[in-house]
C-alpha cells in the first residue's frame, strides 16, 4: 500500500510545485492618491487567484523615477506623464481609476461638508493672504457658521505628489495670482505652511492640528474622520465630494483624443461636477524584459477593471468607462510587446 499512497502524494507535490511556479508576484509603487483601491484589489486578487500584488505609497514622483529606472513592474502617477517623457522611455500610460481631492479641515464644531469654500478662497488662503478663519472673505460664504477667530494653519505635500499636481492646477485654473506666483507641478516653492509626506501623512497632520487645512484624496478624508470642506465649482454651485459629483466632473473626457490618456479633470463644467476631479495613471514599459511579469500587470488590472468594480464605489472611487477599458485594452494589444516583437497579451 505504500507505493501508491507515496506515488499520491508525489503527484500532489507536483502539482502544488506547478501552482506555485505558475503564481507571478508583482510590483508596483507610487500614487497615494489611489493607494487604498490598490491595496484593496491586491487583497482580494490574491485571495482569487494566488498572485500577490505588492503596491508601495511613495507619491507619483517616486513611481514615475522608479519606472523609469526599471526597479518596479509597474508604476503610478496622478499626474500624467507628457507624451514625450513616455516617447523617451517607451512607456505606456492608461488611466486605472478616477476619485476625487478635497479640502479637510480641523475646526472645532464644525462638521464634515457644513464650510463652504471657493476656488478664489481657497487660493488666498494656501497664498497667505487670508490668515484668519473668520476672515471676511470666509465669513461671506459661510452665513450662520461660527467661525474661530483663530490663525489659519496651512498643511501641504512635502513630497513629489500627483495629488499635488491636481490641487495646484486647479488652483491655476481659479486664480491668476496663484497660476503667477506658485504655478502647478508635483512639488512646488509653498508661500507659507507646512508639509506633510503623502496622503497618510497630511490627513494624520490635519486630523491632530487644530485649525488647520489641506488637502487629501477623498478615501483618507473618509478613513481618518475628517471634516472635507463643500466647494464652489465652476458653474457656481457648491457641491460635497462624492462618486456621484467624481462621476459628473468625468463624464465628458476625451480620452482616446489625449495624448498618453493623459486627461486632466479639474475646474469641468456641470452643475453637480466636483471641481477637483482626477484619475490615476499606470506605467509600464513598452518593451517587456520579463514578458511574464508585465503579463501578470496586465492581468491584475484587467481583473481590477471587471471584477474590482463593486470595491472602488465601496471606497468612493469612479471605475472606468466598459469604452475606456476597451480602448486601454487595445494599447496593451498594440503596442506591449517582448523582446522579440511579439504582443504579451
Amino acid at each position: 500500500m505504500l507505493k501508491p499512497i507515496l506515488k499520491t502524494v508525489t503527484a500532489l507535490g507536483f502539482s502544488l510545485s506547478v501552482l506555485t511556479a505558475q503564481a507571478e508576484n508583482i510590483t508596483g509603487a507610487g500614487a497615494s492618491f489611489p493607494y487604498p483601491i490598490y491595496a484593496k484589489w491586491a487583497s482580494l486578487y490574491e485571495k482569487e487567484t494566488g498572485n500577490k500584488v505588492n503596491y508601495q505609497s511613495i507619491g507619483s514622483g517616486g513611481g514615475q523615477q522608479q519606472i523609469i529606472a526599471k526597479t518596479l513592474d509597474f508604476g503610478a502617477s496622478d499626474d500624467p506623464m507628457k507624451s514625450t517623457l513616455l516617447n523617451q522611455h517607451q512607456l505606456l500610460q492608461f488611466p486605472a481609476i478616477i476619485g476625487g481631492t478635497v479640502p479637510v479641515v480641523n475646526l472645532p464644531d464644525i462638521p464634515a461638508g457644513k464650510m463652504k469654500l471657493s476656488g478664489p478662497v481657497l487660493a488666498d488662503i494656501f497664498l497667505g493672504k487670508i490668515k484668519k478663519w473668520n476672515d471676511p472673505a470666509i465669513a461671506q460664504l459661510n452665513e450662520g457658521l461660527s467661525l474661530p477667530e483663530k490663525d489659519i494653519i496651512v498643511i501641504y505635500r512635502s513630497d513629489s505628489s500627483g495629488t499635488t499636481f491636481g490641487w495646484t492646477n486647479y488652483l491655476s485654473k481659479v486664480s491668476s495670482d496663484w497660476q503667477q506666483k506658485v504655478g502647478e507641478g508635483k512639488s512646488v516653492k509653498w508661500p507659507i505652511g507646512q508639509g506633510g509626506k503623502g496622503n497618510e501623512g497630511v490627513a494624520a497632520y490635519v486630523g491632530h492640528i487644530k485649525y488647520s487645512i489641506s488637502y487629501v484624496e477623498y478615501a483618507y478624508a473618509k478613513q481618518n474622520h475628517l471634516a472635507w470642506v463643500s466647494l464652489q465649482n465652476k458653474d457656481g454651485h457648491f457641491v460635497q465630494p462624492a462618486q456621484a459629483s467624481f462621476m459628473a466632473a468625468a463624464a465628458n473626457a476625451k480620452w482616446g483624443k489625449t495624448e498618453g490618456m493623459g486627461v486632466i479633470l479639474t475646474n469641468e463644467t456641470g452643475k453637480d461636477s466636483w471641481p477637483i476631479t482626477a484619475a490615476s495613471f499606470i506605467l509600464v514599459h513598452k518593451t517587456a524584459d520579463n514578458p511574464e511579469k508585465t503579463k501578470a500587470v496586465l492581468n491584475f488590472f484587467d481583473w481590477a477593471f471587471t471584477q474590482g468594480k463593486n470595491v472602488a464605489s465601496e471606497l468612493d472611487y469612479v471605475s472606468l468607462p466598459d469604452e475606456v477599458v476597451t480602448q486601454i485594452k487595445a494599447k496593451w494589444q498594440s503596442e506591449i510587446k517582448d523582446t522579440n516583437g511579439k504582443a504579451i497579451r
